[in-house]
């Protein structure tokens, strides 16, 4: 890795990959040298649109190019644990999207392996990472609104999926929970921790995988917290965190947020909007320049994506889970 630039490789050429690579080629000090697919078609295809140099039509062999400073890793989270964990096999440092695994033993798995090879290893929750919500964490963290007493957060989509979408197939870890409501629950365990309770109760398909789930997380201090996710209708998309002194009200796209409204007792209220630098709101910069800021400094972790955090966050996915009543093939083989 040089001073000036990071060398990113790709693997998987899907929708998110492409939005990450297209931010990538935007980032200055960023340069994207390698990607990798299932197949040389698909690698050859995504390279020619992004200007990549070496395409791979196997995972392998990009996890072995010695060039690749760090591998964004992009497919669907039912192949998170074999993709994430060749690349780190190798010495590759790894950027995983969110939900991180299927279930937290493949996380435990993919942390104890990144720390075995001093690896880096983060979760792709951009939202962690998004200027805007820092800014509201530390406004909630130096007591602005007080004592958080609720936090609420939902992400629904109005679908309908047919069953042959990835989003109702359990090979692929289908469902709205982990690819929807890890948003929710990981912005309340930005603001208060891991729950002490967790109550969950969801509608399933004919696949068994959840189709709209609700929580309700609670903590020692009295807090709780109100999420849910959907794939079958579309909700707000907001999130509300109320204090004994205040709200914050984060309306429209919370996990991208580009603005919140913070109410405080007695006074007007005051909205915090994103700086003129900011980029679209479904910008992957923020993300991306904290890995590198990382790499640069020889951190094997960002303190604004800890892994503790990510694997705290997988075991409440896994509770809510196991009340619903969801369980994937490849657990059941496991």
């Amino acid at each position: 890795m040089s001073a000036e630039r990071v060398r990113w490789g790709i693997l998987a050429t899907g929708g998110i990959a492409a939005a990450f690579a297209a931010d990538l080629v935007d980032l200055p000090d960023a340069e994207l040298v390698a990607v990798a697919s299932r197949t040389e078609a698909s690698a050859k295809a995504f390279a020619e649109r992004f200007g990549i140099p070496r395409a791979y039509g196997d995972w392998a062999s990009l996890a072995e190019d010695a060039d690749v400073d760090v591998v964004y890793v992009a497919t669907p989270h039912s192949a998170h644990r074999v993709a994430a964990g060749l690349c780190l096999e190798a010495g590759r440092n790894v950027l995983c999207e969110k939900a991180f695994t299927l279930n937290v033993r493949e996380a435990e798995e993919l942390v104890a392996l990144a720390k075995e090879r001093g690896a880096f290893l983060m979760e792709g929750m951009w939202t962690y990472c998004n200027p805007v919500v820092r800014r509201l964490k530390a406004l909630v963290d130096d007591g602005a609104i007080g004592e958080v007493r609720t936090v609420q957060a939902d992400f629904g989509l109005e679908g309908p999926f047919p069953p042959s979408h990835r989003l109702r197939d359990p090979a692929q870890g289908g469902g709205a929970l982990l690819d929807l409501g890890v948003y929710p629950v990981s912005f309340a365990h930005l603001l208060l921790g891991e729950p002490d309770g967790i109550s969950a109760r969801a509608v399933l398909s004919e696949e068994n995988v959840d189709l709209q789930t609700g929580a309700l997380l609670s903590w020692e201090s009295g807090a709780l917290a109100s999420v849910h996710c959907s794939i079958v209708g579309g909700t707000s998309i907001s999130a509300s965190v109320t204090g004994s002194k205040g709200r914050i009200d984060v309306p429209d796209g919370f996990f991208f947020a580009d603005r919140f409204v913070l109410h405080r007792d007695g006074r007007d209220p005051e909205e915090f909007v994103a700086a003129p630098d900011h980029g679209a709101r479904n910008s992957f910069r923020h993300e991306a320049t904290e890995v590198m800021r990382a790499l640069r400094a020889g951190e094997t972790e960002s303190p604004l994506v800890p892994l503790d955090g990510t694997l705290a966050v997988m075991r409440t996915l896994d509770t809510i889970r196991e009340q619903i009543g969801v369980r994937y093939p490849v657990e059941a083989r496991a």
